[in-house]
């Protein structure tokens, strides 16, 4: 063999054989990738034991996600998680929304998580009894709801919910609703507005018969009384019934709530005997039948009782200063409970 093939073969055993080391350091360092990836995906995250809230703004990739879990010391690998994230296929189903980390989650959880769009519900209760006003300023002062409404005035709130020129007192059902972080306060509104539809124009539908209401809405007017009256559940039902025993008869309802919430601002706490003879269209000593529009809002068992009010002769009651009432048949009756409960005679 002469001396330039020597060399040519010497030059490609050499070759061959750093091209082996590296097929074999390659082999190494890619095992080594593999062994590392295989942990990250089946080791949970350094979540705090609290929790951790991770909010995805639409149209976020899962790279900035990462990057923003990085940075929250979360991930110490973020392309790890686009690497497993495309190798579950799960890169391109990512949802927007408000999440809840909790600890013990592996990544590959946390991609699940992303993709089934469990996100965190946030909580705004509206309250029997309250008023529009009241239920307004809930809801205009939450921190979560996106505040889309320009004012929360009636006319534009109900424009805004897609009911104009309805009037909004008592519309509103009140309950504990479940939203998520994005969510609009005229979405909001107009949820609590047809849960209120819904179930009175189905509460309406299996009222008792003979009742002195014409309409649905003469139900939520009188419903919104009983719910100002008394907060006793039990005695919604019996109260229901005076006042319809006295719609029945043509007396007046008489009835306290309903001069309060007609003398609006200047209401300081007391009724004082010149603001019961004070007319207004809310006042049941000057006027006879329902006033023009619910007090408040009234809840189901409130309408409920307007509904299917307790049978009985009580034409009166006054309360006894523990939340219950006492009722009454005749007017005799009701002056001696009242000199024994409110005059303490």
């Amino acid at each position: 063999m002469s001396k330039p093939e020597r060399k040519k073969r010497t030059v490609r055993d050499t070759v061959f054989r750093i091209s082996g080391l590296l097929v074999i350091v390659a082999s190494f360092v890619l095992a080594l990738l593999l062994m590392d990836f295989q942990a990250f995906r089946q080791n949970p995250l350094p979540i705090p034991d609290n929790g951790l809230r991770l909010v995805v703004e639409p149209g976020s990739g899962l790279k900035s996600i990462a990057r923003r879990l990085e940075q929250q010391q979360v991930l110490s690998k973020p392309v790890y998680l686009v690497v497993l994230a495309r190798y579950l296929r799960l890169d391109a189903r990512i949802k927007a929304g408000e999440f809840q980390l909790q600890p013990g989650i592996t990544p590959e959880r946390l991609l699940r998580q992303l993709t089934e769009g469990k996100v965190v519900q946030h909580t705004i209760t509206l309250i029997e009894g309250e008023t529009f006003a009241q239920m307004m300023q809930r809801v205009s002062t939450d921190p979560v709801l996106v505040h889309k409404l320009e004012s929360t005035d009636a006319e534009t709130v109900m424009s805004a919910i897609g009911y104009p020129g309805l009037h909004p007192e008592g519309r509103f059902l009140p309950e504990t609703y479940h939203f998520p972080r994005g969510t609009s306060d005229v979405d909001y509104l107009r949820r609590a507005f047809l849960e209120m539809e819904a179930f009175l124009q189905e509460s309406w539908q299996q009222r008792d018969k003979d009742l002195p209401l014409k309409t649905s809405y003469d139900a939520l007017i009188l419903a919104s009384i009983v719910e100002k009256e008394t907060g006793v559940v039990e005695e919604r039902p019996m109260i229901a019934g005076v006042f319809v025993r006295r719609l029945r008869k043509g007396m007046k309802l008489q009835t306290d709530p309903t001069v309060i919430y007609g003398m609006g601002d200047s209401y300081q706490g007391d009724i004082r005997y010149r603001d019961l003879r004070r007319d207004t269209p809310y006042n049941t000593y000057t006027r006879y039948g329902l006033p023009p529009t619910p007090i408040a809002m009234p809840g189901k068992d409130a309408i409920l009782a307007a509904l299917h009010p307790a049978s009985g002769d009580a034409l009166y009651f006054v309360a006894r200063g523990d939340g219950s009432h006492k009722f009454s048949s005749t007017l005799k009756q009701h002056n001696s409970a009242v000199d024994r409960y409110q005059r303490k005679r």
